[in-house]
């Protein structure tokens, strides 16, 4: 085998390991919400203007919110939630896991779509008075509280589409 070949197939080789090796955790499965939950406390709307408008605050003294989405098509995966706190003045992520508590639905929220919906409104297809509207997302929790909180409300959803996730099978 010729040096050049040989080259360029240990390349291809090791190319094709480190795209394994960097596979997108699947979509909402609880690597995925850790992620996410990192992602959250980069993006200035959801850190600032979740806290200036007292959202993050309304936690029946808990100390954090739930926020639990699932894909609607991977019915047997577990659920998972980022968990948001006020903390230092701005509404921080404070865990991303599987759910582990029963919401409190008069301050927590459950969101569920699936998978083919999360991804059109991660991309910005859409934003959520469309997805409500026509039956693409199931919201669950404070309505009034949400109409308030739109533009941050927006913000997560293009969250879902900015933090990778593997769509071709369900979280386990």
């Amino acid at each position: 085998m010729e040096m050049s070949a040989r080259n360029a197939l240990l390349a291809a080789a090791f190319a094709a390991m480190a795209g394994t090796a960097a596979a997108a955790p699947a979509l909402m499965s609880e690597e995925w919400a850790k992620a996410a939950c990192t992602a959250w406390n980069a993006d200035a709307t959801l850190t600032k203007d979740l806290h200036e408008t007292g959202w993050a605050a309304n936690d029946k003294k808990r100390g954090y919110k739930a926020l639990q989405v699932a894909r609607k098509d991977c019915k047997a995966s577990p659920k998972v939630e980022l968990r948001i706190a006020a903390k230092d003045g701005k509404a921080m992520c404070v865990s991303g896991a599987k759910s582990a508590a029963a919401l409190d639905l008069d301050v927590d929220y459950a969101m569920v779509a699936d998978t083919k919906r999360w991804v059109e409104m991660g991309k910005g297809d859409y934003g959520p008075m469309r997805a409500m509207m026509f039956g693409r997302l199931s919201f669950d929790g404070p309505m009034g509280e949400a109409m308030g909180n739109m533009g941050p409300f927006e913000s997560f959803l293009l969250l879902v589409g900015k933090v990778p996730g593997d769509t071709a099978g369900c979280p386990q």
